[in-house]
């Protein structure tokens, strides 16, 4: 049965494999899209273990030198990311977008991914408990593009992630290959003059871990 729920999963999508697919994928499998996966399906009354219980996501640990010239709009990318992150989980932990403010800090293809990550989960009956732990930096900044362009490298920490299968009431465990901690790198733009998440990318890292 776990099996079957993880290849519906997974198989169309914040599932892992030996590493997510996407950042759904992560969901999924576990089904996390992150273990996303645990994305969501609704609460269902469905409550966090002790151990991993929050009421949200942490935002993502930000990286930027004080003597980069750069810094303040490294900063604001990083702001927007850590906001997109925290929309993100509040959607994943019911599987659905639905008040959340994801449109801010997200633009059409990201949103489009995290909406197919809701969408699997929803089939799957999956939840998102617990938090994912993020260090996330700036290592490409270009603000003379036509359209300000930065990419961003994020080390996830599943250790306090859990993906909860609704109706079966109980944690979906995450595959014994997964590392605990991976790279996924996202894409962000400046937008009149805001800064929006357009690409996540959780096979950026090429399945490094860290």
């Amino acid at each position: 049965m776990i099996a079957d729920l993880i290849a519906n999963v997974r198989g169309v999508a914040w599932m892992m494999t030996a590493r997510l697919t996407r950042w759904a994928g992560l969901c999924a499998a576990v089904p996390l899209t992150l273990a996303l996966a645990g994305c969501a399906g609704g609460d269902d009354g469905a409550k966090p273990s002790a151990a991993s219980s929050a009421a949200s996501s942490p935002a993502p640990a930000a990286s930027v030198s004080p003597a980069d010239p750069d810094a303040a709009e490294k900063t604001a990318v990083l702001a927007s990311y850590a906001s997109m992150v925290r929309e993100q989980m509040k959607a994943y932990r019911r599987a659905d977008a639905k008040g959340t403010d994801l449109e801010k800090y997200a633009t059409t293809e990201a949103l489009g991914q995290i909406r197919n990550d809701l969408a699997n989960m929803k089939a799957a009956g999956t939840v998102v408990r617990g938090e994912l732990g993020h260090e996330t930096e700036v290592t490409e900044l270009d603000l003379e593009a036509q359209t300000p362009t930065a990419m961003l490298s994020d080390c996830v920490d599943l250790s306090g992630y859990e993906t909860y299968d609704v109706k079966a009431k109980k944690v979906i465990p995450l595959p014994t290959e997964q590392p605990l901690r991976y790279v996924m790198t996202a894409t962000a733009q400046r937008w009149e003059g805001r800064w929006m998440v357009t690409d996540l990318n959780p096979e950026g890292g090429g399945g490094a871990t860290c």
